[in-house]
């Protein structure tokens, strides 16, 4: 941003003071802001001082920092900070500022400085010989769908050439500015598209005319096409996208022979649905007690096995234990009602054979890595077949 600095003391006004009618409303203005936020309306005062004057003085500035009660320096502050305030004198029948952001200067804004800089001042923020006409180039100024546009005072001018600046110039230059049109100066109303609104403008009585009819015609009996535009569908279903298709409608007859549904499905459907209640089965559409019928026959059949509280032992279910028992336990470790190992086909009796006769004993070992002292070992003498020990000569 570029320096602004307050206009020379050669241009400047020795006092200043507001106008009656501008005194009223800066008073009203003050008003609005609560207690002790006066100075808020710095911006609003300043703005007016320069629609008085045309510019903002010196002047000005120390009279609206009196009147809010602030210093210079924080109203002088404000005042250089926003470029809508003009520090310096400017036209006094217009004062053109022109938009050289990219939309306006894709669009001709180069032409609109160049008529500026021929009809007034080749610099800007210089009065012409008269005094009555100023430039500047600004930032966007809001109107870029109607570029290229210049802002005189408060008014806009929006889709401009070069030519057509000229001609608003001269113009405010005579003091006729204000027999001017504002706003774009083509063939556009405000921003819509150049000439004219290209949808949503017309529309066809005559093509229309079929379907006003198919609306007011009344639907038949068990239809489920909607009606076109909602015309006679019930307030609910009126607002809802029309998904009626040949494929989706029930009222157009299949080939003939071709089933309905899918054999599947029909089998699926003829399923009676309290066989699976009385069962006790779940899942599906089937309903009824969990396992209550597989639990009240497995009880019964649990009775039959035994006989006056004692289990039977020519049941089923004995000879199921017994198949079990086989399964499990190997046959040499069977043993009968006294205790005794029962006979097994390929078994070995080694109950008359001697089973420290051969063999190596474990007092005996050498490695005794993998030898655990027993409980009964005892602490004064060191156990045989300990870890860490060897055994001695005499043994």
């Amino acid at each position: 941003m570029s320096v602004r600095r307050l206009a020379e003391d050669a241009v400047q006004p020795q006092g200043f003071a507001f106008s009656a009618q501008n005194a009223e409303w800066a008073e009203a203005t003050i008003r609005k802001y609560p207690e002790g936020r006066q100075q808020s309306a710095v911006i609003p005062l300043l703005m007016r001082a320069q629609e008085q004057d045309g510019w903002v003085t010196k002047a000005a500035i120390e009279h609206v920092a009196q009147r809010l009660r602030m210093p210079m320096i924080r109203v002088l502050e404000v005042a250089t900070f926003y470029t809508q305030f003009q520090l310096a004198p400017v036209g006094t029948r217009a004062h053109v500022q022109v938009c050289g952001t990219t939309p306006c200067m894709l669009r001709g804004s180069d032409d609109l400085k160049r008529v500026c800089r021929e009809k007034i001042h080749e610099h800007p923020f210089h009065l012409n010989e008269s005094g009555t006409l100023s430039w500047e180039e600004v930032e966007c100024l809001g109107a870029c769908v109607n570029a290229p546009m210049v802002m005189i005072f408060k008014d806009t001018y929006e889709d401009l050439t070069g030519e057509r600046l000229a001609e608003i110039i001269d113009a405010f230059d005579r003091g006729e500015g204000a027999s001017v049109k504002k706003g774009p100066q083509i063939d556009r109303h405000l921003s819509v598209p150049v000439g004219g609104l290209t949808t949503l403008n017309t529309f066809d009585d005559e093509e229309g005319e079929g379907e006003d009819e198919a609306r007011k015609a009344p639907q038949s009996e068990g239809s489920s096409a909607p009606s076109a535009g909602g015309a006679g569908v019930a307030p609910s279903q009126a607002g809802r996208v029309d998904t009626h298709a040949p494929e989706t409608d029930p009222t157009i007859k299949g080939p003939e022979g071709a089933p309905k549904t899918h054999p599947a499905a029909e089998e699926a459907k003829s399923v009676d649905l309290t066989d699976g209640a009385a069962e006790g089965r779940t899942g599906g559409t089937q309903q009824g007690p969990t396992g209550a019928a597989s639990t009240d026959a497995a009880a019964e059949q649990k009775k039959a096995e035994t006989v006056d509280g004692e289990a039977r032992t020519d049941g089923p279910l004995s000879s199921k234990g017994a198949a079990a028992e086989d399964a499990v336990v190997q046959e040499h470790k069977r043993v009968d009602d006294e205790g005794r190992p029962s006979p097994a086909s390929g078994s070995e009796d080694l109950s008359g054979k001697d089973h420290t006769a051969t063999g190596t004993l474990e007092a005996n070992r050498t490695e005794t890595s993998d030898v655990q002292p027993g409980p009964d070992m005892g602490k004064g003498e060191p156990a045989k077949g300990r870890r860490g020990t060897k055994p001695k000569a005499s043994e």
